[in-house]
């Protein structure tokens, strides 16, 4: 390690707002980085570690101010420097990487304007000089066939090719200092371990110092040569990471390091009803070409899928990205069109129409992956919960609606009060046990669950598993559970599938998916997964 730091943060303070009403949410931390050195911020969201890596690069909003601190990189005070001076410090000596590349990456450009754009702004390239360093840096990503992928736009590419663009644009000035924002949080396990083996890799070859941030304590374990634990905006710990996981001296560090989701679901009743049951399901996609736009071939996101799902069951389906999981979700709820039979409750809706579906649907509901996507901002929480109420009773009086919704809030551990008020006054877990409320004030029997707790914190995750277990074993519900996590998938299902580029490579009970996998795919999952998560403690499912 350097003698005198790459960057230092001294006695930083973040606050929003002004005057007497300004709110302190990172309070007088101090931290370095030395030169080609991992730092890892660990902390549950709002603890205030993007708060801090932002202020480095001064990109919070004009409503943030630092009342004390400073932020010496290489010396010189970035909080005081000038624009001019910022701008030659953005993108060429530090990068950062953002969490969700779909929302950071402009849909309107190619990857090649994107990629090229910093490039020209640093170090005025020719167009053609540009376009060779372009597909240099993605070559170096991984991008496989990179002259292909220069015209494309950010929704043709996967979820990891798009974080690998992203680091492409972080890396093409070979900055010093690299900021990595949660950068593997929603990404497949496979995929997860695919960028974080890129980063060190690319951090060894240009020499780089690295400040990642994180609430995934394995992917701290596995990058960070040095961690600092930050609670509401301080910070309660540091030292080496093998030292704070072997020996946590602070019990919060000790509570990340045992947040994860633990027990196993309730016993499921192997002569309950069958809620749910499909038989060869198909779904394929059409490929056209030509003038006339004649189908070539087919994308085949489900081929010839059968499952059975009774009462009090939770049933797991597992894959990478892209392997059908969410599709044979629609499916199974009718939102997209099928081949095969569906049947719910012992009748065929595989045949029916949108009208005839409509009085099943409260008997059909979904919770999605992002709460913060999939809940109105323009809504206050009560009108978010009753909109199902409104369409499926229209009966039923304000009164009624009101105590219904405040019911449905009870149940998921909210106050009822809570729906007078909006989504962005919760936080993700908060919003998450609103998104549950809105499909649970129907009194489903079926619930699909695509990826419900993929972008929540550990603890978080674990306190949203425990809730649906809770809500299953009381109302009997029966769950379809679309995830990449397998640590969730192993405390909640009772049957898991194995999804691959739309087939079913492996399928069976959890306990036997996970102790005694058959399948080379199935166990470079579960690898992927436990290497990262569990390793330390010897307890691995291959």
């Amino acid at each position: 390690m350097a003698t005198s730091p790459l960057l230092e943060a001294r006695n930083l303070s973040v606050a929003f707002g002004e005057g007497d009403s300004a709110v302190r949410v990172v309070d007088r931390i101090s931290f370095d980085i030395a030169k080609g050195e991992t730092v890892a911020l660990v902390g549950e969201s709002g603890s205030g570690k993007t708060v801090s890596a932002q202020s480095i690069l001064r990109l919070l909003p004009n409503s943030a101010s630092h009342p004390t601190g400073e932020i010496l990189f290489e010396g010189k005070d970035l909080l005081r420097a000038d624009e001019p001076a910022m701008r030659a410090v953005r993108g060429r000596r530090i990068s950062i990487i953002f969490q969700e590349p779909m929302t950071t990456l402009n849909p309107l450009h190619t990857i090649e304007k994107q990629v090229g754009e910093i490039i020209k702004l640093h170090q005025g390239l020719s167009e053609a000089e540009t376009q060779r360093r372009v597909i240099e840096l993605l070559t170096k990503v991984g991008i496989r066939d990179p002259e292909k992928r220069l015209a494309a736009y950010p929704h043709q590419l996967s979820g990891g090719q798009r974080q690998r663009v992203m680091i492409a644009i972080a890396l093409a000035n070979a900055p010093d200092l690299l900021i990595a924002d949660e950068p593997t949080t929603a990404l497949d396990v496979t995929i997860q371990a695919q960028i974080l083996e890129l980063l060190k890799k690319l951090q060894s070859e240009m020499g780089m110092a690295m400040l990642l941030i994180t609430h995934d304590l394995g992917v701290v374990r596995r990058m960070a040569d040095r961690v600092y634990v930050m609670r509401n905006g301080e910070i309660v710990e540091t030292g080496l990471a093998a030292d704070v996981f072997a020996n946590p001296k602070h019990p919060y560090t000790r509570h990340l390091i045992d947040a994860e989701p633990k027990g196993a679901p309730p016993i499921a009743d192997l002569t309950a009803p069958v809620v749910l049951e499909a038989d060869n399901l198909k779904v394929w996609f059409p490929i056209k070409r030509g003038l006339l736009q004649r189908t070539v071939d087919h994308i085949k996101a489900v081929d010839g899928l059968s499952m059975t799902l009774r009462a009090g069951e939770t049933l797991g389906v597992v894959g990478e990205s892209g392997s059908g999981k969410t599709t044979l979700g629609l499916a199974l709820l009718r939102l997209v069109s099928s081949q095969g039979p569906i049947a719910y409750v012992g009748q065929r809706i595989d045949g029916m129409t949108n009208k005839e579906m409509r009085p099943l649907r409260k008997e059909m509901q979904v919770v999605f992956q992002d709460p913060y996507g999939s809940l109105s901002p323009r809504l206050t929480v009560g009108q978010i919960i009753e909109e199902g109420l409104l369409i499926q009773h229209p009966d039923m009086n304000e009164d009624a609606r009101r105590d219904r919704v405040g019911a449905a809030l009870t149940e998921v551990g909210l106050d009822p009060a809570a729906q007078d008020r909006y989504p962005h006054e919760f936080s993700g877990g908060q919003r998450q046990r609103i998104a549950i409320a809105r499909a649970m004030v129907l009194q489903p029997k079926f619930v699909m669950l695509d990826e419900p707790t993929s972008a929540l914190d550990q603890s978080v995750q674990a306190q949203i598993v425990d809730l649906l277990r809770d809500l299953q074993e009381k109302r009997g519900l029966a769950y379809l559970f679309i995830s990449h996590d397998l640590k969730v998938v192993r405390a909640l299902c009772h049957y898991v599938i194995v999804m691959q580029n739309g087939k079913v490579v492996e399928e069976g009970l959890a306990k036997d998916i996970f102790t005694a996998p058959k399948m080379d795919y199935t166990k470079a999952l579960l690898a992927a997964a436990f290497n990262l998560t569990v390793a330390h403690r010897g307890v691995l499912a291959t």
